[in-house]
């Protein structure tokens, strides 16, 4: 299983994502189905996790949000440039009923999140930063799995540098724990997403 080491790559090819994004891992529906499901608005495919950088920003639409869905085994993975679509309870609460779903978010302003679904319920929802904070049904079910991932979960005042910016990779190994999927520059690269834009969700 991977750890927040392996991921450097994120921030050497992707670092515009980087700096906000939201990716998610939805069990057992394919990429057509999970954009019916959020009441998307077709907006053809792209290749590529690079390629949705445009259209979520030059072409963003008022109101709706751009994201792009793409085949991972038995798994959608669903990417989002500046999106959060992922971690927002009323939106992936009902497409979690009957599966899994695995979500994590960072914004500009440094704001970041982790979230587990499973069956209709939130099991696991932290801040990476404060990962000794944990809510959910199922808090304290993968503590062993959140520190070989990279996570901290002693409260401390302050984290060096370091620690900070291995977060984002974490992220992606305690997703990759959950779900069995890894995600790995040539996935990223390869990827064909079938596209759609998404109401946001309301306050």
């Amino acid at each position: 299983m991977t750890t927040a080491a392996d991921y450097g790559w994120l921030k050497e090819r992707y670092e515009f994502l980087m700096e906000a994004y939201c990716m998610t891992l939805v069990q057992g529906l394919a990429p057509e189905e999970l954009l019916r499901r959020l009441g998307a608005e077709p907006r053809g495919r792209i290749v590529g996790v690079d390629g949705l950088s445009e259209p979520s920003y030059a072409g963003r639409e008022p109101s709706r949000l751009f994201v792009g869905c793409a085949v991972v085994g038995n798994w959608s993975l669903m990417a989002e440039f500046n999106g959060y679509l992922g971690v927002t309870n009323a939106v992936m609460l009902p497409v979690s009923r009957g599966r899994t779903v695995v979500s994590h978010f960072l914004n500009v302003n440094a704001v970041d999140h982790f979230c587990w679904y499973e069956n209709g319920e939130l099991r696991l929802d932290f801040e990476p930063l404060f990962a000794h904070e944990r809510y959910g049904s199922r808090p304290d079910e993968l503590l062993a799995e959140m520190r070989e991932s990279g996570f901290d979960l002693t409260e401390r005042e302050e984290y060096d540098d370091e620690y900070y910016e291995a977060l984002t990779g974490a992220s992606f190994a305690l997703a990759h724990r959950i779900t069995g999927i890894r995600l790995t520059p040539e996935l990223f690269a390869s990827a064909e997403f079938t596209c759609g834009t998404v109401p946001m969700p309301r306050a």
